[in-house]
């Protein structure tokens, strides 16, 4: 696409060189620029693309894109504007040729329970016969494609391309997990939503986000967005109206209203609801009848996700039946709730619970199974909102019977010093330290550094009446300490241990 064309609509407040010239790609990583891109210099909250444009060029880039021109580069065309990441979007849009266009596209967003109510949704739709996408935090896949996410909702250079290719393959539905990061940065900006589903809203990214306030003031742009394109008769909203949240949003969106829960007022309800060590059964009422649901996913959490799947496709009109298939093909989700198989029959899960409202709702289902002690083990990111380090050590106290703090991702802060944050929590839930050799009946915490070990200890110490969690990585395969990414799999290291 030529440069003048991807640029129109612009404000461009100052170019050097020609624009009449072919781009071929674009991306504001300067690693993967390829011959004739265009770089876009945008700045995040750790790098500034501006400082790699000499990189751009060397990998062979025809243009940049920047807030600021330091220097003028000979055959290379310098395009200024206000706010480079303000652009992206629409730049990326408009390279794609519009991928979402004509697309039943779908964005959740919420604390928690994005990741379960995607591929809930997901495995609905596909019953009933249409082709999906899903771009979320465990994967982007679509067809019999699958990549590792790298993050929750990519870069709109990316997501844009991401999307152009699921509508080359002849995808019809497209669900995107929309963080608060992505909203607050622009990364969606302009898409045209078919329907915004709000899940839950709890604390979380108060190391990105400035306050509560500005955390769902973010969440709630997804919403705000509803209803200002040509389709905005066709578009809904799928609200949670048990959280608190759920009435201001309804107030939000310009938009019909499709409100799940378990209140009498919400159009999708569940009543009847019976959770068991092997699943949920409940009944789906709607307006259009009711239903016998069954499903192996676990707790009262994933009753939640399952409605707001199940609203979603009921919006779309598919019928209630196709909506319980769906729902009972859905076995089980990587790092929510996942069992360890072994066979000790040692009862091992888990989970990717790394906010304090995530931690208490595992723990509190978990709770309800264990005939023998509960045994927890989690620690807290570095890096990140050192607030609710504490509050997760409390409630992991409250809960568990022997609870093991641990290294998460502790990135560039020491180890040690974030879990001297979460003891206080856990001390005022009344446990204490134990020493390795403490009785079995008794409860109390130990600290062990090494994730693995931890892993390891725990699952020695379990019996087969006993649950074993592990909390705070989920499907995640790697762990970052210091500046160093290594392979770290939370069930492939409970599977070692438990299969010894």
């Amino acid at each position: 696409m030529r440069l003048d064309h991807l640029l129109k609509g612009q404000h461009v407040l100052e170019q050097h060189g020609k624009a009449d010239i072919e781009i071929t790609g674009l991306t504001t990583d300067s690693r993967v620029v390829e011959k004739s891109y265009l770089f876009v210099a945008v700045k995040g909250s750790n790098e500034d693309g501006h400082r790699y444009l000499d990189h751009a060029i060397h990998r062979g880039a025809h243009a940049l894109l920047v807030e600021h021109v330091e220097k003028v580069f000979g055959g290379v065309t310098i395009i200024r504007v206000p706010d480079t990441r303000a652009a992206l979007s629409e730049l990326a849009s408009r390279f794609y040729h519009y991928p979402a266009r004509n697309l039943n596209l779908i964005g959740i967003t919420g604390t928690n329970g994005k990741t379960t109510t995607s591929y809930l949704l997901e495995t609905i739709l596909k019953e009933a016969g249409r082709e999906v996408g899903v771009i979320g935090t465990i994967s982007y896949r679509f067809k019999e494609k699958s990549v590792a996410a790298s993050l929750t909702t990519p870069e709109s250079t990316d997501l844009m391309r991401i999307m152009h290719e699921m509508k080359d393959a002849g995808v019809t539905d497209i669900i995107v997990e929309v963080s608060s990061h992505s909203l607050d940065q622009g990364r969606t900006r302009g898409l045209e939503w078919s329907r915004a589903i709000f899940t839950s809203f709890s604390r979380d990214h108060l190391d990105y986000h400035s306050s509560m306030e500005e955390y769902f003031r973010a969440k709630s742009l997804l919403f705000d967005s509803l209803g200002e394109n040509q389709k905005s008769d066709e578009e809904k909203a799928i609200i949670n109206m048990d959280d608190p949240k759920g009435t201001i949003l309804q107030r939000i969106a310009k938009v019909p209203v499709v409100s799940y829960g378990l209140g009498d007022g919400c159009l999708v309800r569940a009543a009847d609801i019976e959770s068991t060590a092997e699943g949920l059964h409940f009944r789906l009422l709607t307006p259009s009848g009711e239903i016998p649901i069954i499903s192996p996913l676990l707790g009262q959490i994933n009753v939640y996700n399952i409605l707001a799947a199940a609203a979603t496709a009921f919006s779309y009109e598919i019928d209630l039946e196709t909506i319980a298939r769906g729902i009972k093909r859905l076995s089980s989700i990587a790092g929510r709730l996942q069992r360890v198989e072994n066979k000790r029959g040692l009862s091992v899960l888990v989970d990717y619970a790394h906010t304090p409202d995530a931690l208490e709702k595992v723990l509190q289902t978990v709770r309800r199974f264990a005939k023998g002690r509960l045994i927890t083990v989690f620690g807290c990111g570095g890096d990140r909102d050192r607030g609710k380090r504490p509050e997760m050590g409390r409630i992991a106290g409250n809960y568990g019977d022997l609870v093991i703090i641990t290294s998460d991702n502790p990135r560039g802060e020491d180890p040690a010093a974030i879990v001297g944050e979460i003891e206080p929590g856990i001390r005022e839930s009344g446990l204490d330290k134990v020493k390795p050799d403490f009785p079995y009946n008794s409860r109390g915490y130990q600290i062990i550094l090494d994730r693995r070990k931890a892993i390891q200890v725990a699952i020695q110490l379990a019996r087969k009446e006993d649950i074993v969690v592990i909390a705070g990585k989920g499907h995640e395969d790697y762990q970052i300490i210091g500046k160093t990414k290594r392979y770290f799999s939370d069930v492939e290291e409970a599977a070692n241990a438990v299969n010894k």
